[in-house]
């Protein structure tokens, strides 16, 4: 089944070019969708190789900023914003995220409930099952789900999604598929050769047992 970040080359044609950077945006910078909203034309800066994004009204009050790179998400994303941002009216106002009806851009600001639909028209495209539970804080949490997944810190993914608790971040990292291997890697791996495990007192024991047929079944305390 194909991710939902790889199926942005190809989501353009079916969910609209609008969904499709809001998707592009709310994963890159773990946005809430207020954030997306409300998002300042000026706020997004065209480097070249990438976009600098920054976001400054938020739940937490606290400012923060991300990138875009250019071979993000199987596709270019820069390009895919930069075109988003040329189809613009000269006299669309300030939100950057504009309503396009029959494949034209209007003066008419994408409203908080579009923006909230933009994850389940993603696994609807996706044909996911139960499209409609993917909301649009979906993208906020599969964003830091992939930061965590990455090997990111508890530090490094509470900056990126703003968040004041510790806690929030902590149970991203606890929840990680890179954390749960990790633990799984130390419980069921067997040691080297020659290797000392230890100690080996009753709350302290680490049991690792050999499962290989084809050697001496045993726990190594």
């Amino acid at each position: 089944m194909e991710h939902p970040i790889q199926c942005v080359p190809n989501s353009i044609l079916t969910i609209g070019i609008s969904e499709t950077v809001a998707f592009i945006l709310g994963v890159a910078g773990a946005c809430r969708c207020n954030e997306l909203t409300f998002l300042d034309i000026s706020n997004v800066q065209d480097k070249g190789s990438y976009l600098y994004v920054l976001i400054l009204d938020t739940k937490t009050n606290i400012s923060r900023s991300f990138t875009v790179m250019e071979e993000a998400f199987s596709v270019n994303a820069v390009e895919m914003c930069r075109k988003y941002i040329s189809l613009r009216p000269k006299a669309a106002g300030r939100r950057f995220f504009l309503r396009y009806v029959d494949g034209k851009c209007t003066t008419q600001h994408v409203g908080i409930n579009t923006i909230s639909k933009t994850f389940s028209k993603v696994a609807s495209f996706l044909r996911l099952p139960d499209p409609e539970s993917f909301t649009g804080h979906g993208m906020r949490r599969s964003s830091a789900t992939l930061l965590a997944n990455a090997g990111g810190n508890i530090t490094t993914v509470k900056r990126h999604g703003g968040w004041k608790s510790t806690t929030v971040a902590e149970n991203y990292i606890e929840e990680s598929l890179s954390s749960k291997m990790a633990i799984a890697e130390k419980i069921q791996v067997l040691p080297n050769v020659g290797e000392v495990v230890g100690p080996s007192s009753t709350s302290e024991t680490l049991h690792r047992v050999n499962l290989n047929p084809g050697q001496n079944n045993k726990v190594v305390f």
